[in-house]
């Protein structure tokens, strides 16, 4: 998923819901140095070494790489944790936002490189993603963090240096990539999401089924609002049997509500009145009351000396676990 559609998921999701849970979120730790190793995962001679080479890369290239580490994320997403430490230590110099935070949560196999907006298109989602699977992660497994943070820093210094000598992803010329991909969420931001995707969805699905003047204009349109607003929650397949399921069970529901009584009595008041009243609903052929001309309906009822330089981050870079 491109970091445009993370930007308006996640604008979204603050618009509707508000930070409900920022009481309980996860301090953000005191920024200690270009390592901050809380989870106590990295030997003294690693963490010198890492902060040696990003120091070095900070004075060639004015870029500001920082390493976190946490024990566990106590339930957050790595995704908000990462925006939260990033842009509160403002990492990147203002106006440039060339600032990388990677992220790694050992209790929780967890993992982020965070990537500001002017580094973007030099380090993509893409080649984040590879740096943590094929570099990063087998060294985890084994439990060598040592050795799998300092060949991550060692890749994406190399890939914002220009030598991309990144390995391919060993599947890669086996099997083609999905168009579409999950978006890595937790089990509490895929239920608000679905919540609001199939809230509003579902509404105009019942309605269409309900609805004798435009039930069937509803049913096309609503086709590719199934097709892909589902696939943030559920995934491609998930979204695939949602919209096959929705393709046959409109049709099948529209056709045994239109044998009821209620529904002919609807029709004939549609043909004579150009309204129905239905379910304490107001239904009207031709438009919505304080609307213009589209035909729907409206109810009658109620109801260390290193300190960040002023960078941002836009939700760019990509998450992985172990």
């Amino acid at each position: 998923m491109s970091a445009w559609h993370r930007r308006v998921l996640l604008v979204t999701a603050l618009l509707l819901l508000g930070w409900t849970a920022a009481g309980a979120a996860l301090d953000v730790p005191y920024l200690q140095g270009r390592v901050t190793d809380d989870a106590e995962i990295l030997s003294p001679d690693a963490r010198q070494r890492i902060s040696a080479k990003l120091q070095v890369h900070e004075q060639n290239s004015t870029n500001q790489i920082a390493v976190l580490t946490i024990p566990s994320l106590e339930g957050e997403s790595i995704e908000s944790f990462a925006i939260r430490v990033f842009e509160q230590w403002q990492l990147g110099q203002r106006g440039k936002d060339n600032g990388i935070l990677m992220v790694i949560a050992p209790k929780d196999r967890r993992m982020r490189i965070e990537v500001g907006y002017g580094l973007e298109g030099v380090l993509t989602d893409l080649e984040a993603g590879r740096i943590i699977r094929n570099i990063m992660a087998p060294r985890f497994k084994t439990g060598d963090f040592n050795g799998g943070i300092e060949q991550g820093v060692n890749a994406v210094i190399a890939q914002l240096s220009g030598d991309d000598t990144l390995p391919p992803d060993p599947a890669a010329s086996q099997t083609e990539k999905p168009f579409i991909q999950t978006p890595d969420m937790s089990i509490v931001e895929r239920i608000l999401f679905g919540a609001f995707i199939f809230g509003i969805i579902g509404l105009f699905t019942v309605l269409g089924v309900l609805t004798p003047g435009m039930g069937w204009f509803l049913y096309f349109f609503l086709i590719p609002f199934w097709a892909m607003f589902p696939i943030v929650v559920v995934g491609t397949t998930g979204a695939m049997i949602l919209l096959v399921t929705y393709l046959i069970a409109y049709p099948i529901a529209k056709i045994l509500i239109s044998r009821s009584n209620w529904f002919k009595k609807a029709q004939t008041q549609f043909r004579s009145k150009g309204s129905a009243r239905i379910g304490g609903f107001t239904f009207t052929a031709g438009r919505v009351p304080g609307s213009s001309h589209l035909g729907g309906w409206s109810s009658s009822s109620s109801s260390g000396g290193f300190s960040g330089g002023g960078g941002s981050s836009g939700g760019g870079g990509s998450s992985g676990s172990w």
